[in-house]
């Protein structure tokens, strides 16, 4: 939802980067690849027991992640390679969070099992529509909005990370969210397919 309605807010500032980024001779793809280490130390981090800076590695990972789209359709270098690496990447860096949180506080375990579910469910039909919903937009991939998109995944695991004391009832509303996600999504893939089918 933030990341459909609020990016225009940081359009300017992730522009800006980009665009020096690629004076400096960088590509979308190394800014993906850093993206990715950066989120892997943040989990890491916190599974050393330092949740404030891991915190702080995680949104700088969001925001590199944020900056390599603004690369690729400056330099009009986008596609489905790149649009791949970057969904893969944004997975790893959630499972390097979650994974750290679960093995930090086994007694939440069952609450992150349902929480990496209720991910597993979201992605599966986020990346299926992608595949199957003609792209009629310029992108490379079809991208569906919903209620929990990756900044508000950012909020939520920030919470987890700095309220373990909280950690279980925190999972379990999050699960709640992306459910609600899940549901939206597919009104709106089967919405999509219908359409596509009559338009044939």
């Amino acid at each position: 939802m933030l990341d459909a309605h609020g990016r225009k807010h940081f359009d300017l500032l992730f522009d800006r980067t980009a665009s020096c980024f690629l004076v400096w001779g960088l590509n979308p793809n190394q800014v993906t690849a850093a993206a990715l280490a950066v989120g892997l130390c943040s989990g890491l981090t916190l599974y050393l027991g330092f949740p404030l800076p891991a915190v702080a590695l995680l949104w700088l990972s969001g925001f590199l992640d944020a900056v390599d789209g603004s690369m690729a359709r400056q330099s009009e270098t986008s596609s489905l390679t790149g649009a791949l690496f970057d969904i893969v990447s944004d997975r790893i860096v959630e499972l390097s969070i979650f994974w750290a949180l679960a093995l930090l506080y086994p007694g939440c375990l069952y609450a992150m099992l349902g929480l990496l579910t209720a991910v597993l469910l979201s992605m599966t039909v986020f990346l299926t529509t992608g595949m199957l919903v003609d792209k009629t937009s310029g992108k490379s991939f079809y991208y569906q909005a919903g209620l929990m998109e990756r900044t508000e995944g950012f909020i939520a695991s920030s919470l987890m990370m700095l309220l373990p004391q909280w950690l279980t009832p925190l999972a379990w509303l999050y699960t709640a969210l992306i459910g609600v996600t899940v549901v939206q999504r597919l009104a709106e893939a089967v919405r999509l397919l219908n359409q596509q089918k009559h338009e044939v």
